[in-house]
């Protein structure tokens, strides 16, 4: 792959993987709408220095996240592109970094297109692409501060070596303001680790204060502006999403310290097979101080995350640029020495998986259907697994003629599944689009209520209005709940038919209740029956018409 074809191919290539899906499919519950929500809710209020869900405050993350995914709205539309668009361009971007960085350490262009093109075309990756929340873009700026941490400490020029510095601080600054601390400590647990071994900590000391001054003139107005506006933000962004998150014995999703071990192997697919020759020959060319930098930007914050107490699989997202460059390596090298056995392995095992997917897929379509008349969906699925396995069996025969073959099937059935998904778990997942096909009736309603966080939030993003009424529903909204504005917002089974009975006094009722057991029949039990109902999976809407005071 030339010079000249390389990065046009992997734009034309992101262009189609990554934003051709955007709109094919409904805002997932609870991230995607809970993300769209708050961004939108920057757009309605103005209110660009603390974050507000659903109007109430929300101090779980900083700003910039936000930011980015209003300006997506604000450019696209308040539609499913512009909520998701901010995630396909940092994966892009990260995919960009992929092949800058291949370049600056191997200085060939067919190694620097297969890094790219691999870490593209992980599963998880391109998943994430068209999936609107913090991670993707966190990860981008990660991957920017290490990536300009490279170069910093492989350039030559003094110049040179102070801009990848100032770059590595703007990356820590907007990480930081995106998902917290962890962007600026990422790049130190791997920079002081690098440096003491190749005695460069001078260089450290003298070009790491510019790095830390860029961070701070980037982070610090708002950091400053969102004290000023709330002053209790920090207490509660530090204590409950750090501290309490990582080594609090009540953390968010705790796991075992092995948790990520089999999540990094599943991470690597479709290239699953190529981690045995490419773990090998990292080994075995262990003294260079490039193939160093990579270990430990893959295995330090695999280590730090394992320690933690509370875990999330997307966590580790920015592991796997390593491990791409790792695999687009070993890769590679194998064409270049026409050997085949690696790659001819790795379709094998892509191949059996998706021979698998496929006839478990048809069996449960025989004795218990997935898609009931849904043969649109069915039609995608299809197509999807198929194109999977037609492109591992290509590579599983042809090894090195169709060694990029895995990339096309990933990036099909990433781009596909999606929007193939059957009719019950889009009714019970994607609430958006329930409601999108009901927006004309609730959009005449003055009073909005739901059940369930993540059905409010999609009632509230598509009805541009954050004034929900949570009934018998807390959660992640416990701290925005206790100011005092938030009390009339939270409703009891005890209370809310107090409250619909004031309510339809001046205006109608929308509803949006999720029904997924006895508790939740408990709750619709209790509204009134007089109104228009229409349901969907475990979905209902109900519109209550204004009765006389």
């Amino acid at each position: 792959m030339t010079r000249r074809w390389a990065l046009p191919l992997l734009i034309g290539l992101c262009l189609l993987a990554y934003l051709l899906p955007l709109s094919t499919h409904g805002l997932w519950i609870p991230d995607e709408t809970r993300y769209a929500q708050i961004s939108q809710d920057m757009l309605l209020s103005g209110n660009w220095v603390s974050p507000h869900f659903m109007g109430l405050r929300y101090f779980e993350k900083p700003i910039a996240g936000y930011w980015m995914i209003a300006i997506g709205q604000e450019l696209f539309g308040q539609n499913l592109f512009g909520v998701r668009f901010a995630s396909a361009l940092s994966t892009a971007l990260s995919v960009l970094l992929a092949y800058l960085i291949a370049r600056r350490m191997w200085n060939d262009p067919r190694k620097s297109f297969v890094c790219a093109l691999l870490y593209m075309s992980f599963t998880v990756v391109a998943g994430q692409a068209g999936y609107a929340n913090l991670d993707p873009q966190f990860t981008f700026w990660v991957n920017l501060s290490l990536v300009a941490l490279w170069f910093a400490l492989d350039s030559k020029s003094t110049g040179q070596r102070l801009g990848a510095w100032a770059v590595l601080g703007l990356a820590c600054g907007m990480g930081f303001m995106t998902k917290g601390f962890l962007a600026w400590l990422l790049p130190v647990l791997i920079a002081l680790p690098w440096m003491l071994w190749q005695k460069r900590w001078r260089q450290l000391l003298v070009f790491g204060p510019v790095a830390i001054a860029i961070a701070i003139v980037v982070s610090l107005p708002w950091a400053l502006a969102v004290h000023a506006q709330e002053p209790d933000y920090w207490r509660f962004f530090f204590w409950h999403e750090h501290i309490r998150r990582f080594a609090g014995d009540d953390a968010q999703h705790d796991a075992p310290w092995w948790f990520y071990l089999p999540l990094l192997v599943a991470f690597s697919l479709p290239w699953v097979g190529l981690l045995p020759s490419a773990f090998r020959q990292a080994w075995q060319t262990r003294a260079q101080p490039k193939m160093v930098f990579l270990l430990l930007w893959l295995l330090l914050p695999l280590g730090f995350f394992s320690l933690s107490n509370g875990k999330l699989p997307t966590y580790i997202l920015p592991c796997l640029l390593p491990m791409a460059l790792l695999l687009g390596n070993a890769l590679a090298d194998r064409l270049r020495l026409e050997q085949g056995r690696a790659l001819g392995i790795n379709g094998l095992l892509n191949l059996l998986l998706g021979v698998v997917l496929l006839i478990a897929l048809v069996y449960l379509q025989l004795k218990k259907p997935v898609y009931d008349h849904e043969l649109h969906s069915m039609v995608l699925v299809f197509i999807a697994l198929i194109g999977w396995i037609i492109a591992n069996l290509a590579q599983a025969f042809l090894p090195l003629q169709c060694w990029a073959a895995p990339a096309l099937g990933s990036l099909l059935l990433a781009g596909v599944l999606p929007a193939a998904l059957p009719k019950s778990v889009v009714a019970n997942k994607t609430p958006d689009q329930f409601v999108r096909h009901h927006v004309t009736e609730l959009s005449g309603t003055t009073h909005l209520l739901s059940n369930d966080l993540g059905a409010a939030a999609a009632l509230a993003w598509r009805l541009k209005t954050p004034q929900v009424a949570l009934y018998n529903t807390v959660g992640e909204l416990k701290y925005g709940l206790s100011y005092p504005e938030g009390a009339e917002r939270r409703l009891t089974k005890e209370t809310v038919q107090q409250w619909v009975r004031e309510a339809r006094r001046t205006g109608s009722v929308g509803v949006l209740m999720r029904v997924k057991g006895q508790s939740e029949l408990e709750e619709l039990d209790l509204l009134p029956k007089d109104g228009t109902r229409y349901e969907s999976g475990n979905l209902v809407i109900m519109v209550l018409p204004k009765v006389a005071s």
